[in-house]
């Protein structure tokens, strides 16, 4: 059961996340949670590193798509000033969202890779879609209301992971 819950990484930031770290990995596109993964939750503008991380990937070729589940004005609000595309209203923890984006990219399954900051719904639907997944760290350590019950779920699942998964550790990069 726990399983669903497991990322196939877990690195610090998405900023942490290289061109040459997916090219590895035969990756082709990045699908973002949009909240505490790519910007805070309470600060919509982003920060100089998202600008300078986005700019890698699109010189690489790499697309990024937000896949979230807030509403579709807020999402657009929100990525309007990086031109992303993204899909609102995504469904996670199921894996519609992150299935209409690999519809979107005409890719596989194996070729993308679902970025979050929650195990309940980033890494959950990563796994109901058959993806590779990263948990990063929350950018900030403050929530919005309705994540907060999930944290706490998480954290009663992350223990167990944890505890019997001794590959699941920190990092600094995809290895």
């Amino acid at each position: 059961m726990f399983l669903k819950y497991k990322p196939t990484w877990m690195i610090e930031s998405i900023y942490q996340i290289t061109p040459q770290q997916l090219k590895k990995y035969g990756i082709k596109a990045i699908l973002t949670d949009l909240d505490n993964t790519l910007i805070a939750w309470n600060n919509p503008d982003g920060t100089e590193e998202l600008k300078n991380w986005l700019a890698e990937m699109k010189k690489a070729k790499i697309p990024v798509i937000v896949v979230s589940n807030n509403k579709a004005s807020r999402v657009a609000r929100a990525v309007a000033p990086f031109e992303l595309p993204f899909i609102s209203r995504a469904m996670k923890p199921f894996g519609v969202g992150i299935k209409k984006a690999l519809r979107t990219l005409n890719l596989a399954p194996t070729e993308v890779l679902m970025v979050g900051d929650q195990l309940m719904t980033d890494i959950r639907a990563a796994h109901a879609a058959n993806v590779r997944s990263v948990l990063v760290k929350p950018i900030v350590q403050t929530d919005a209301w309705n994540t907060r019950i999930n944290r706490w779920r998480e954290k009663i699942v992350m223990r167990h992971l944890l505890k019997n998964h001794q590959d699941m550790t920190w990092r600094g990069e995809l290895i």
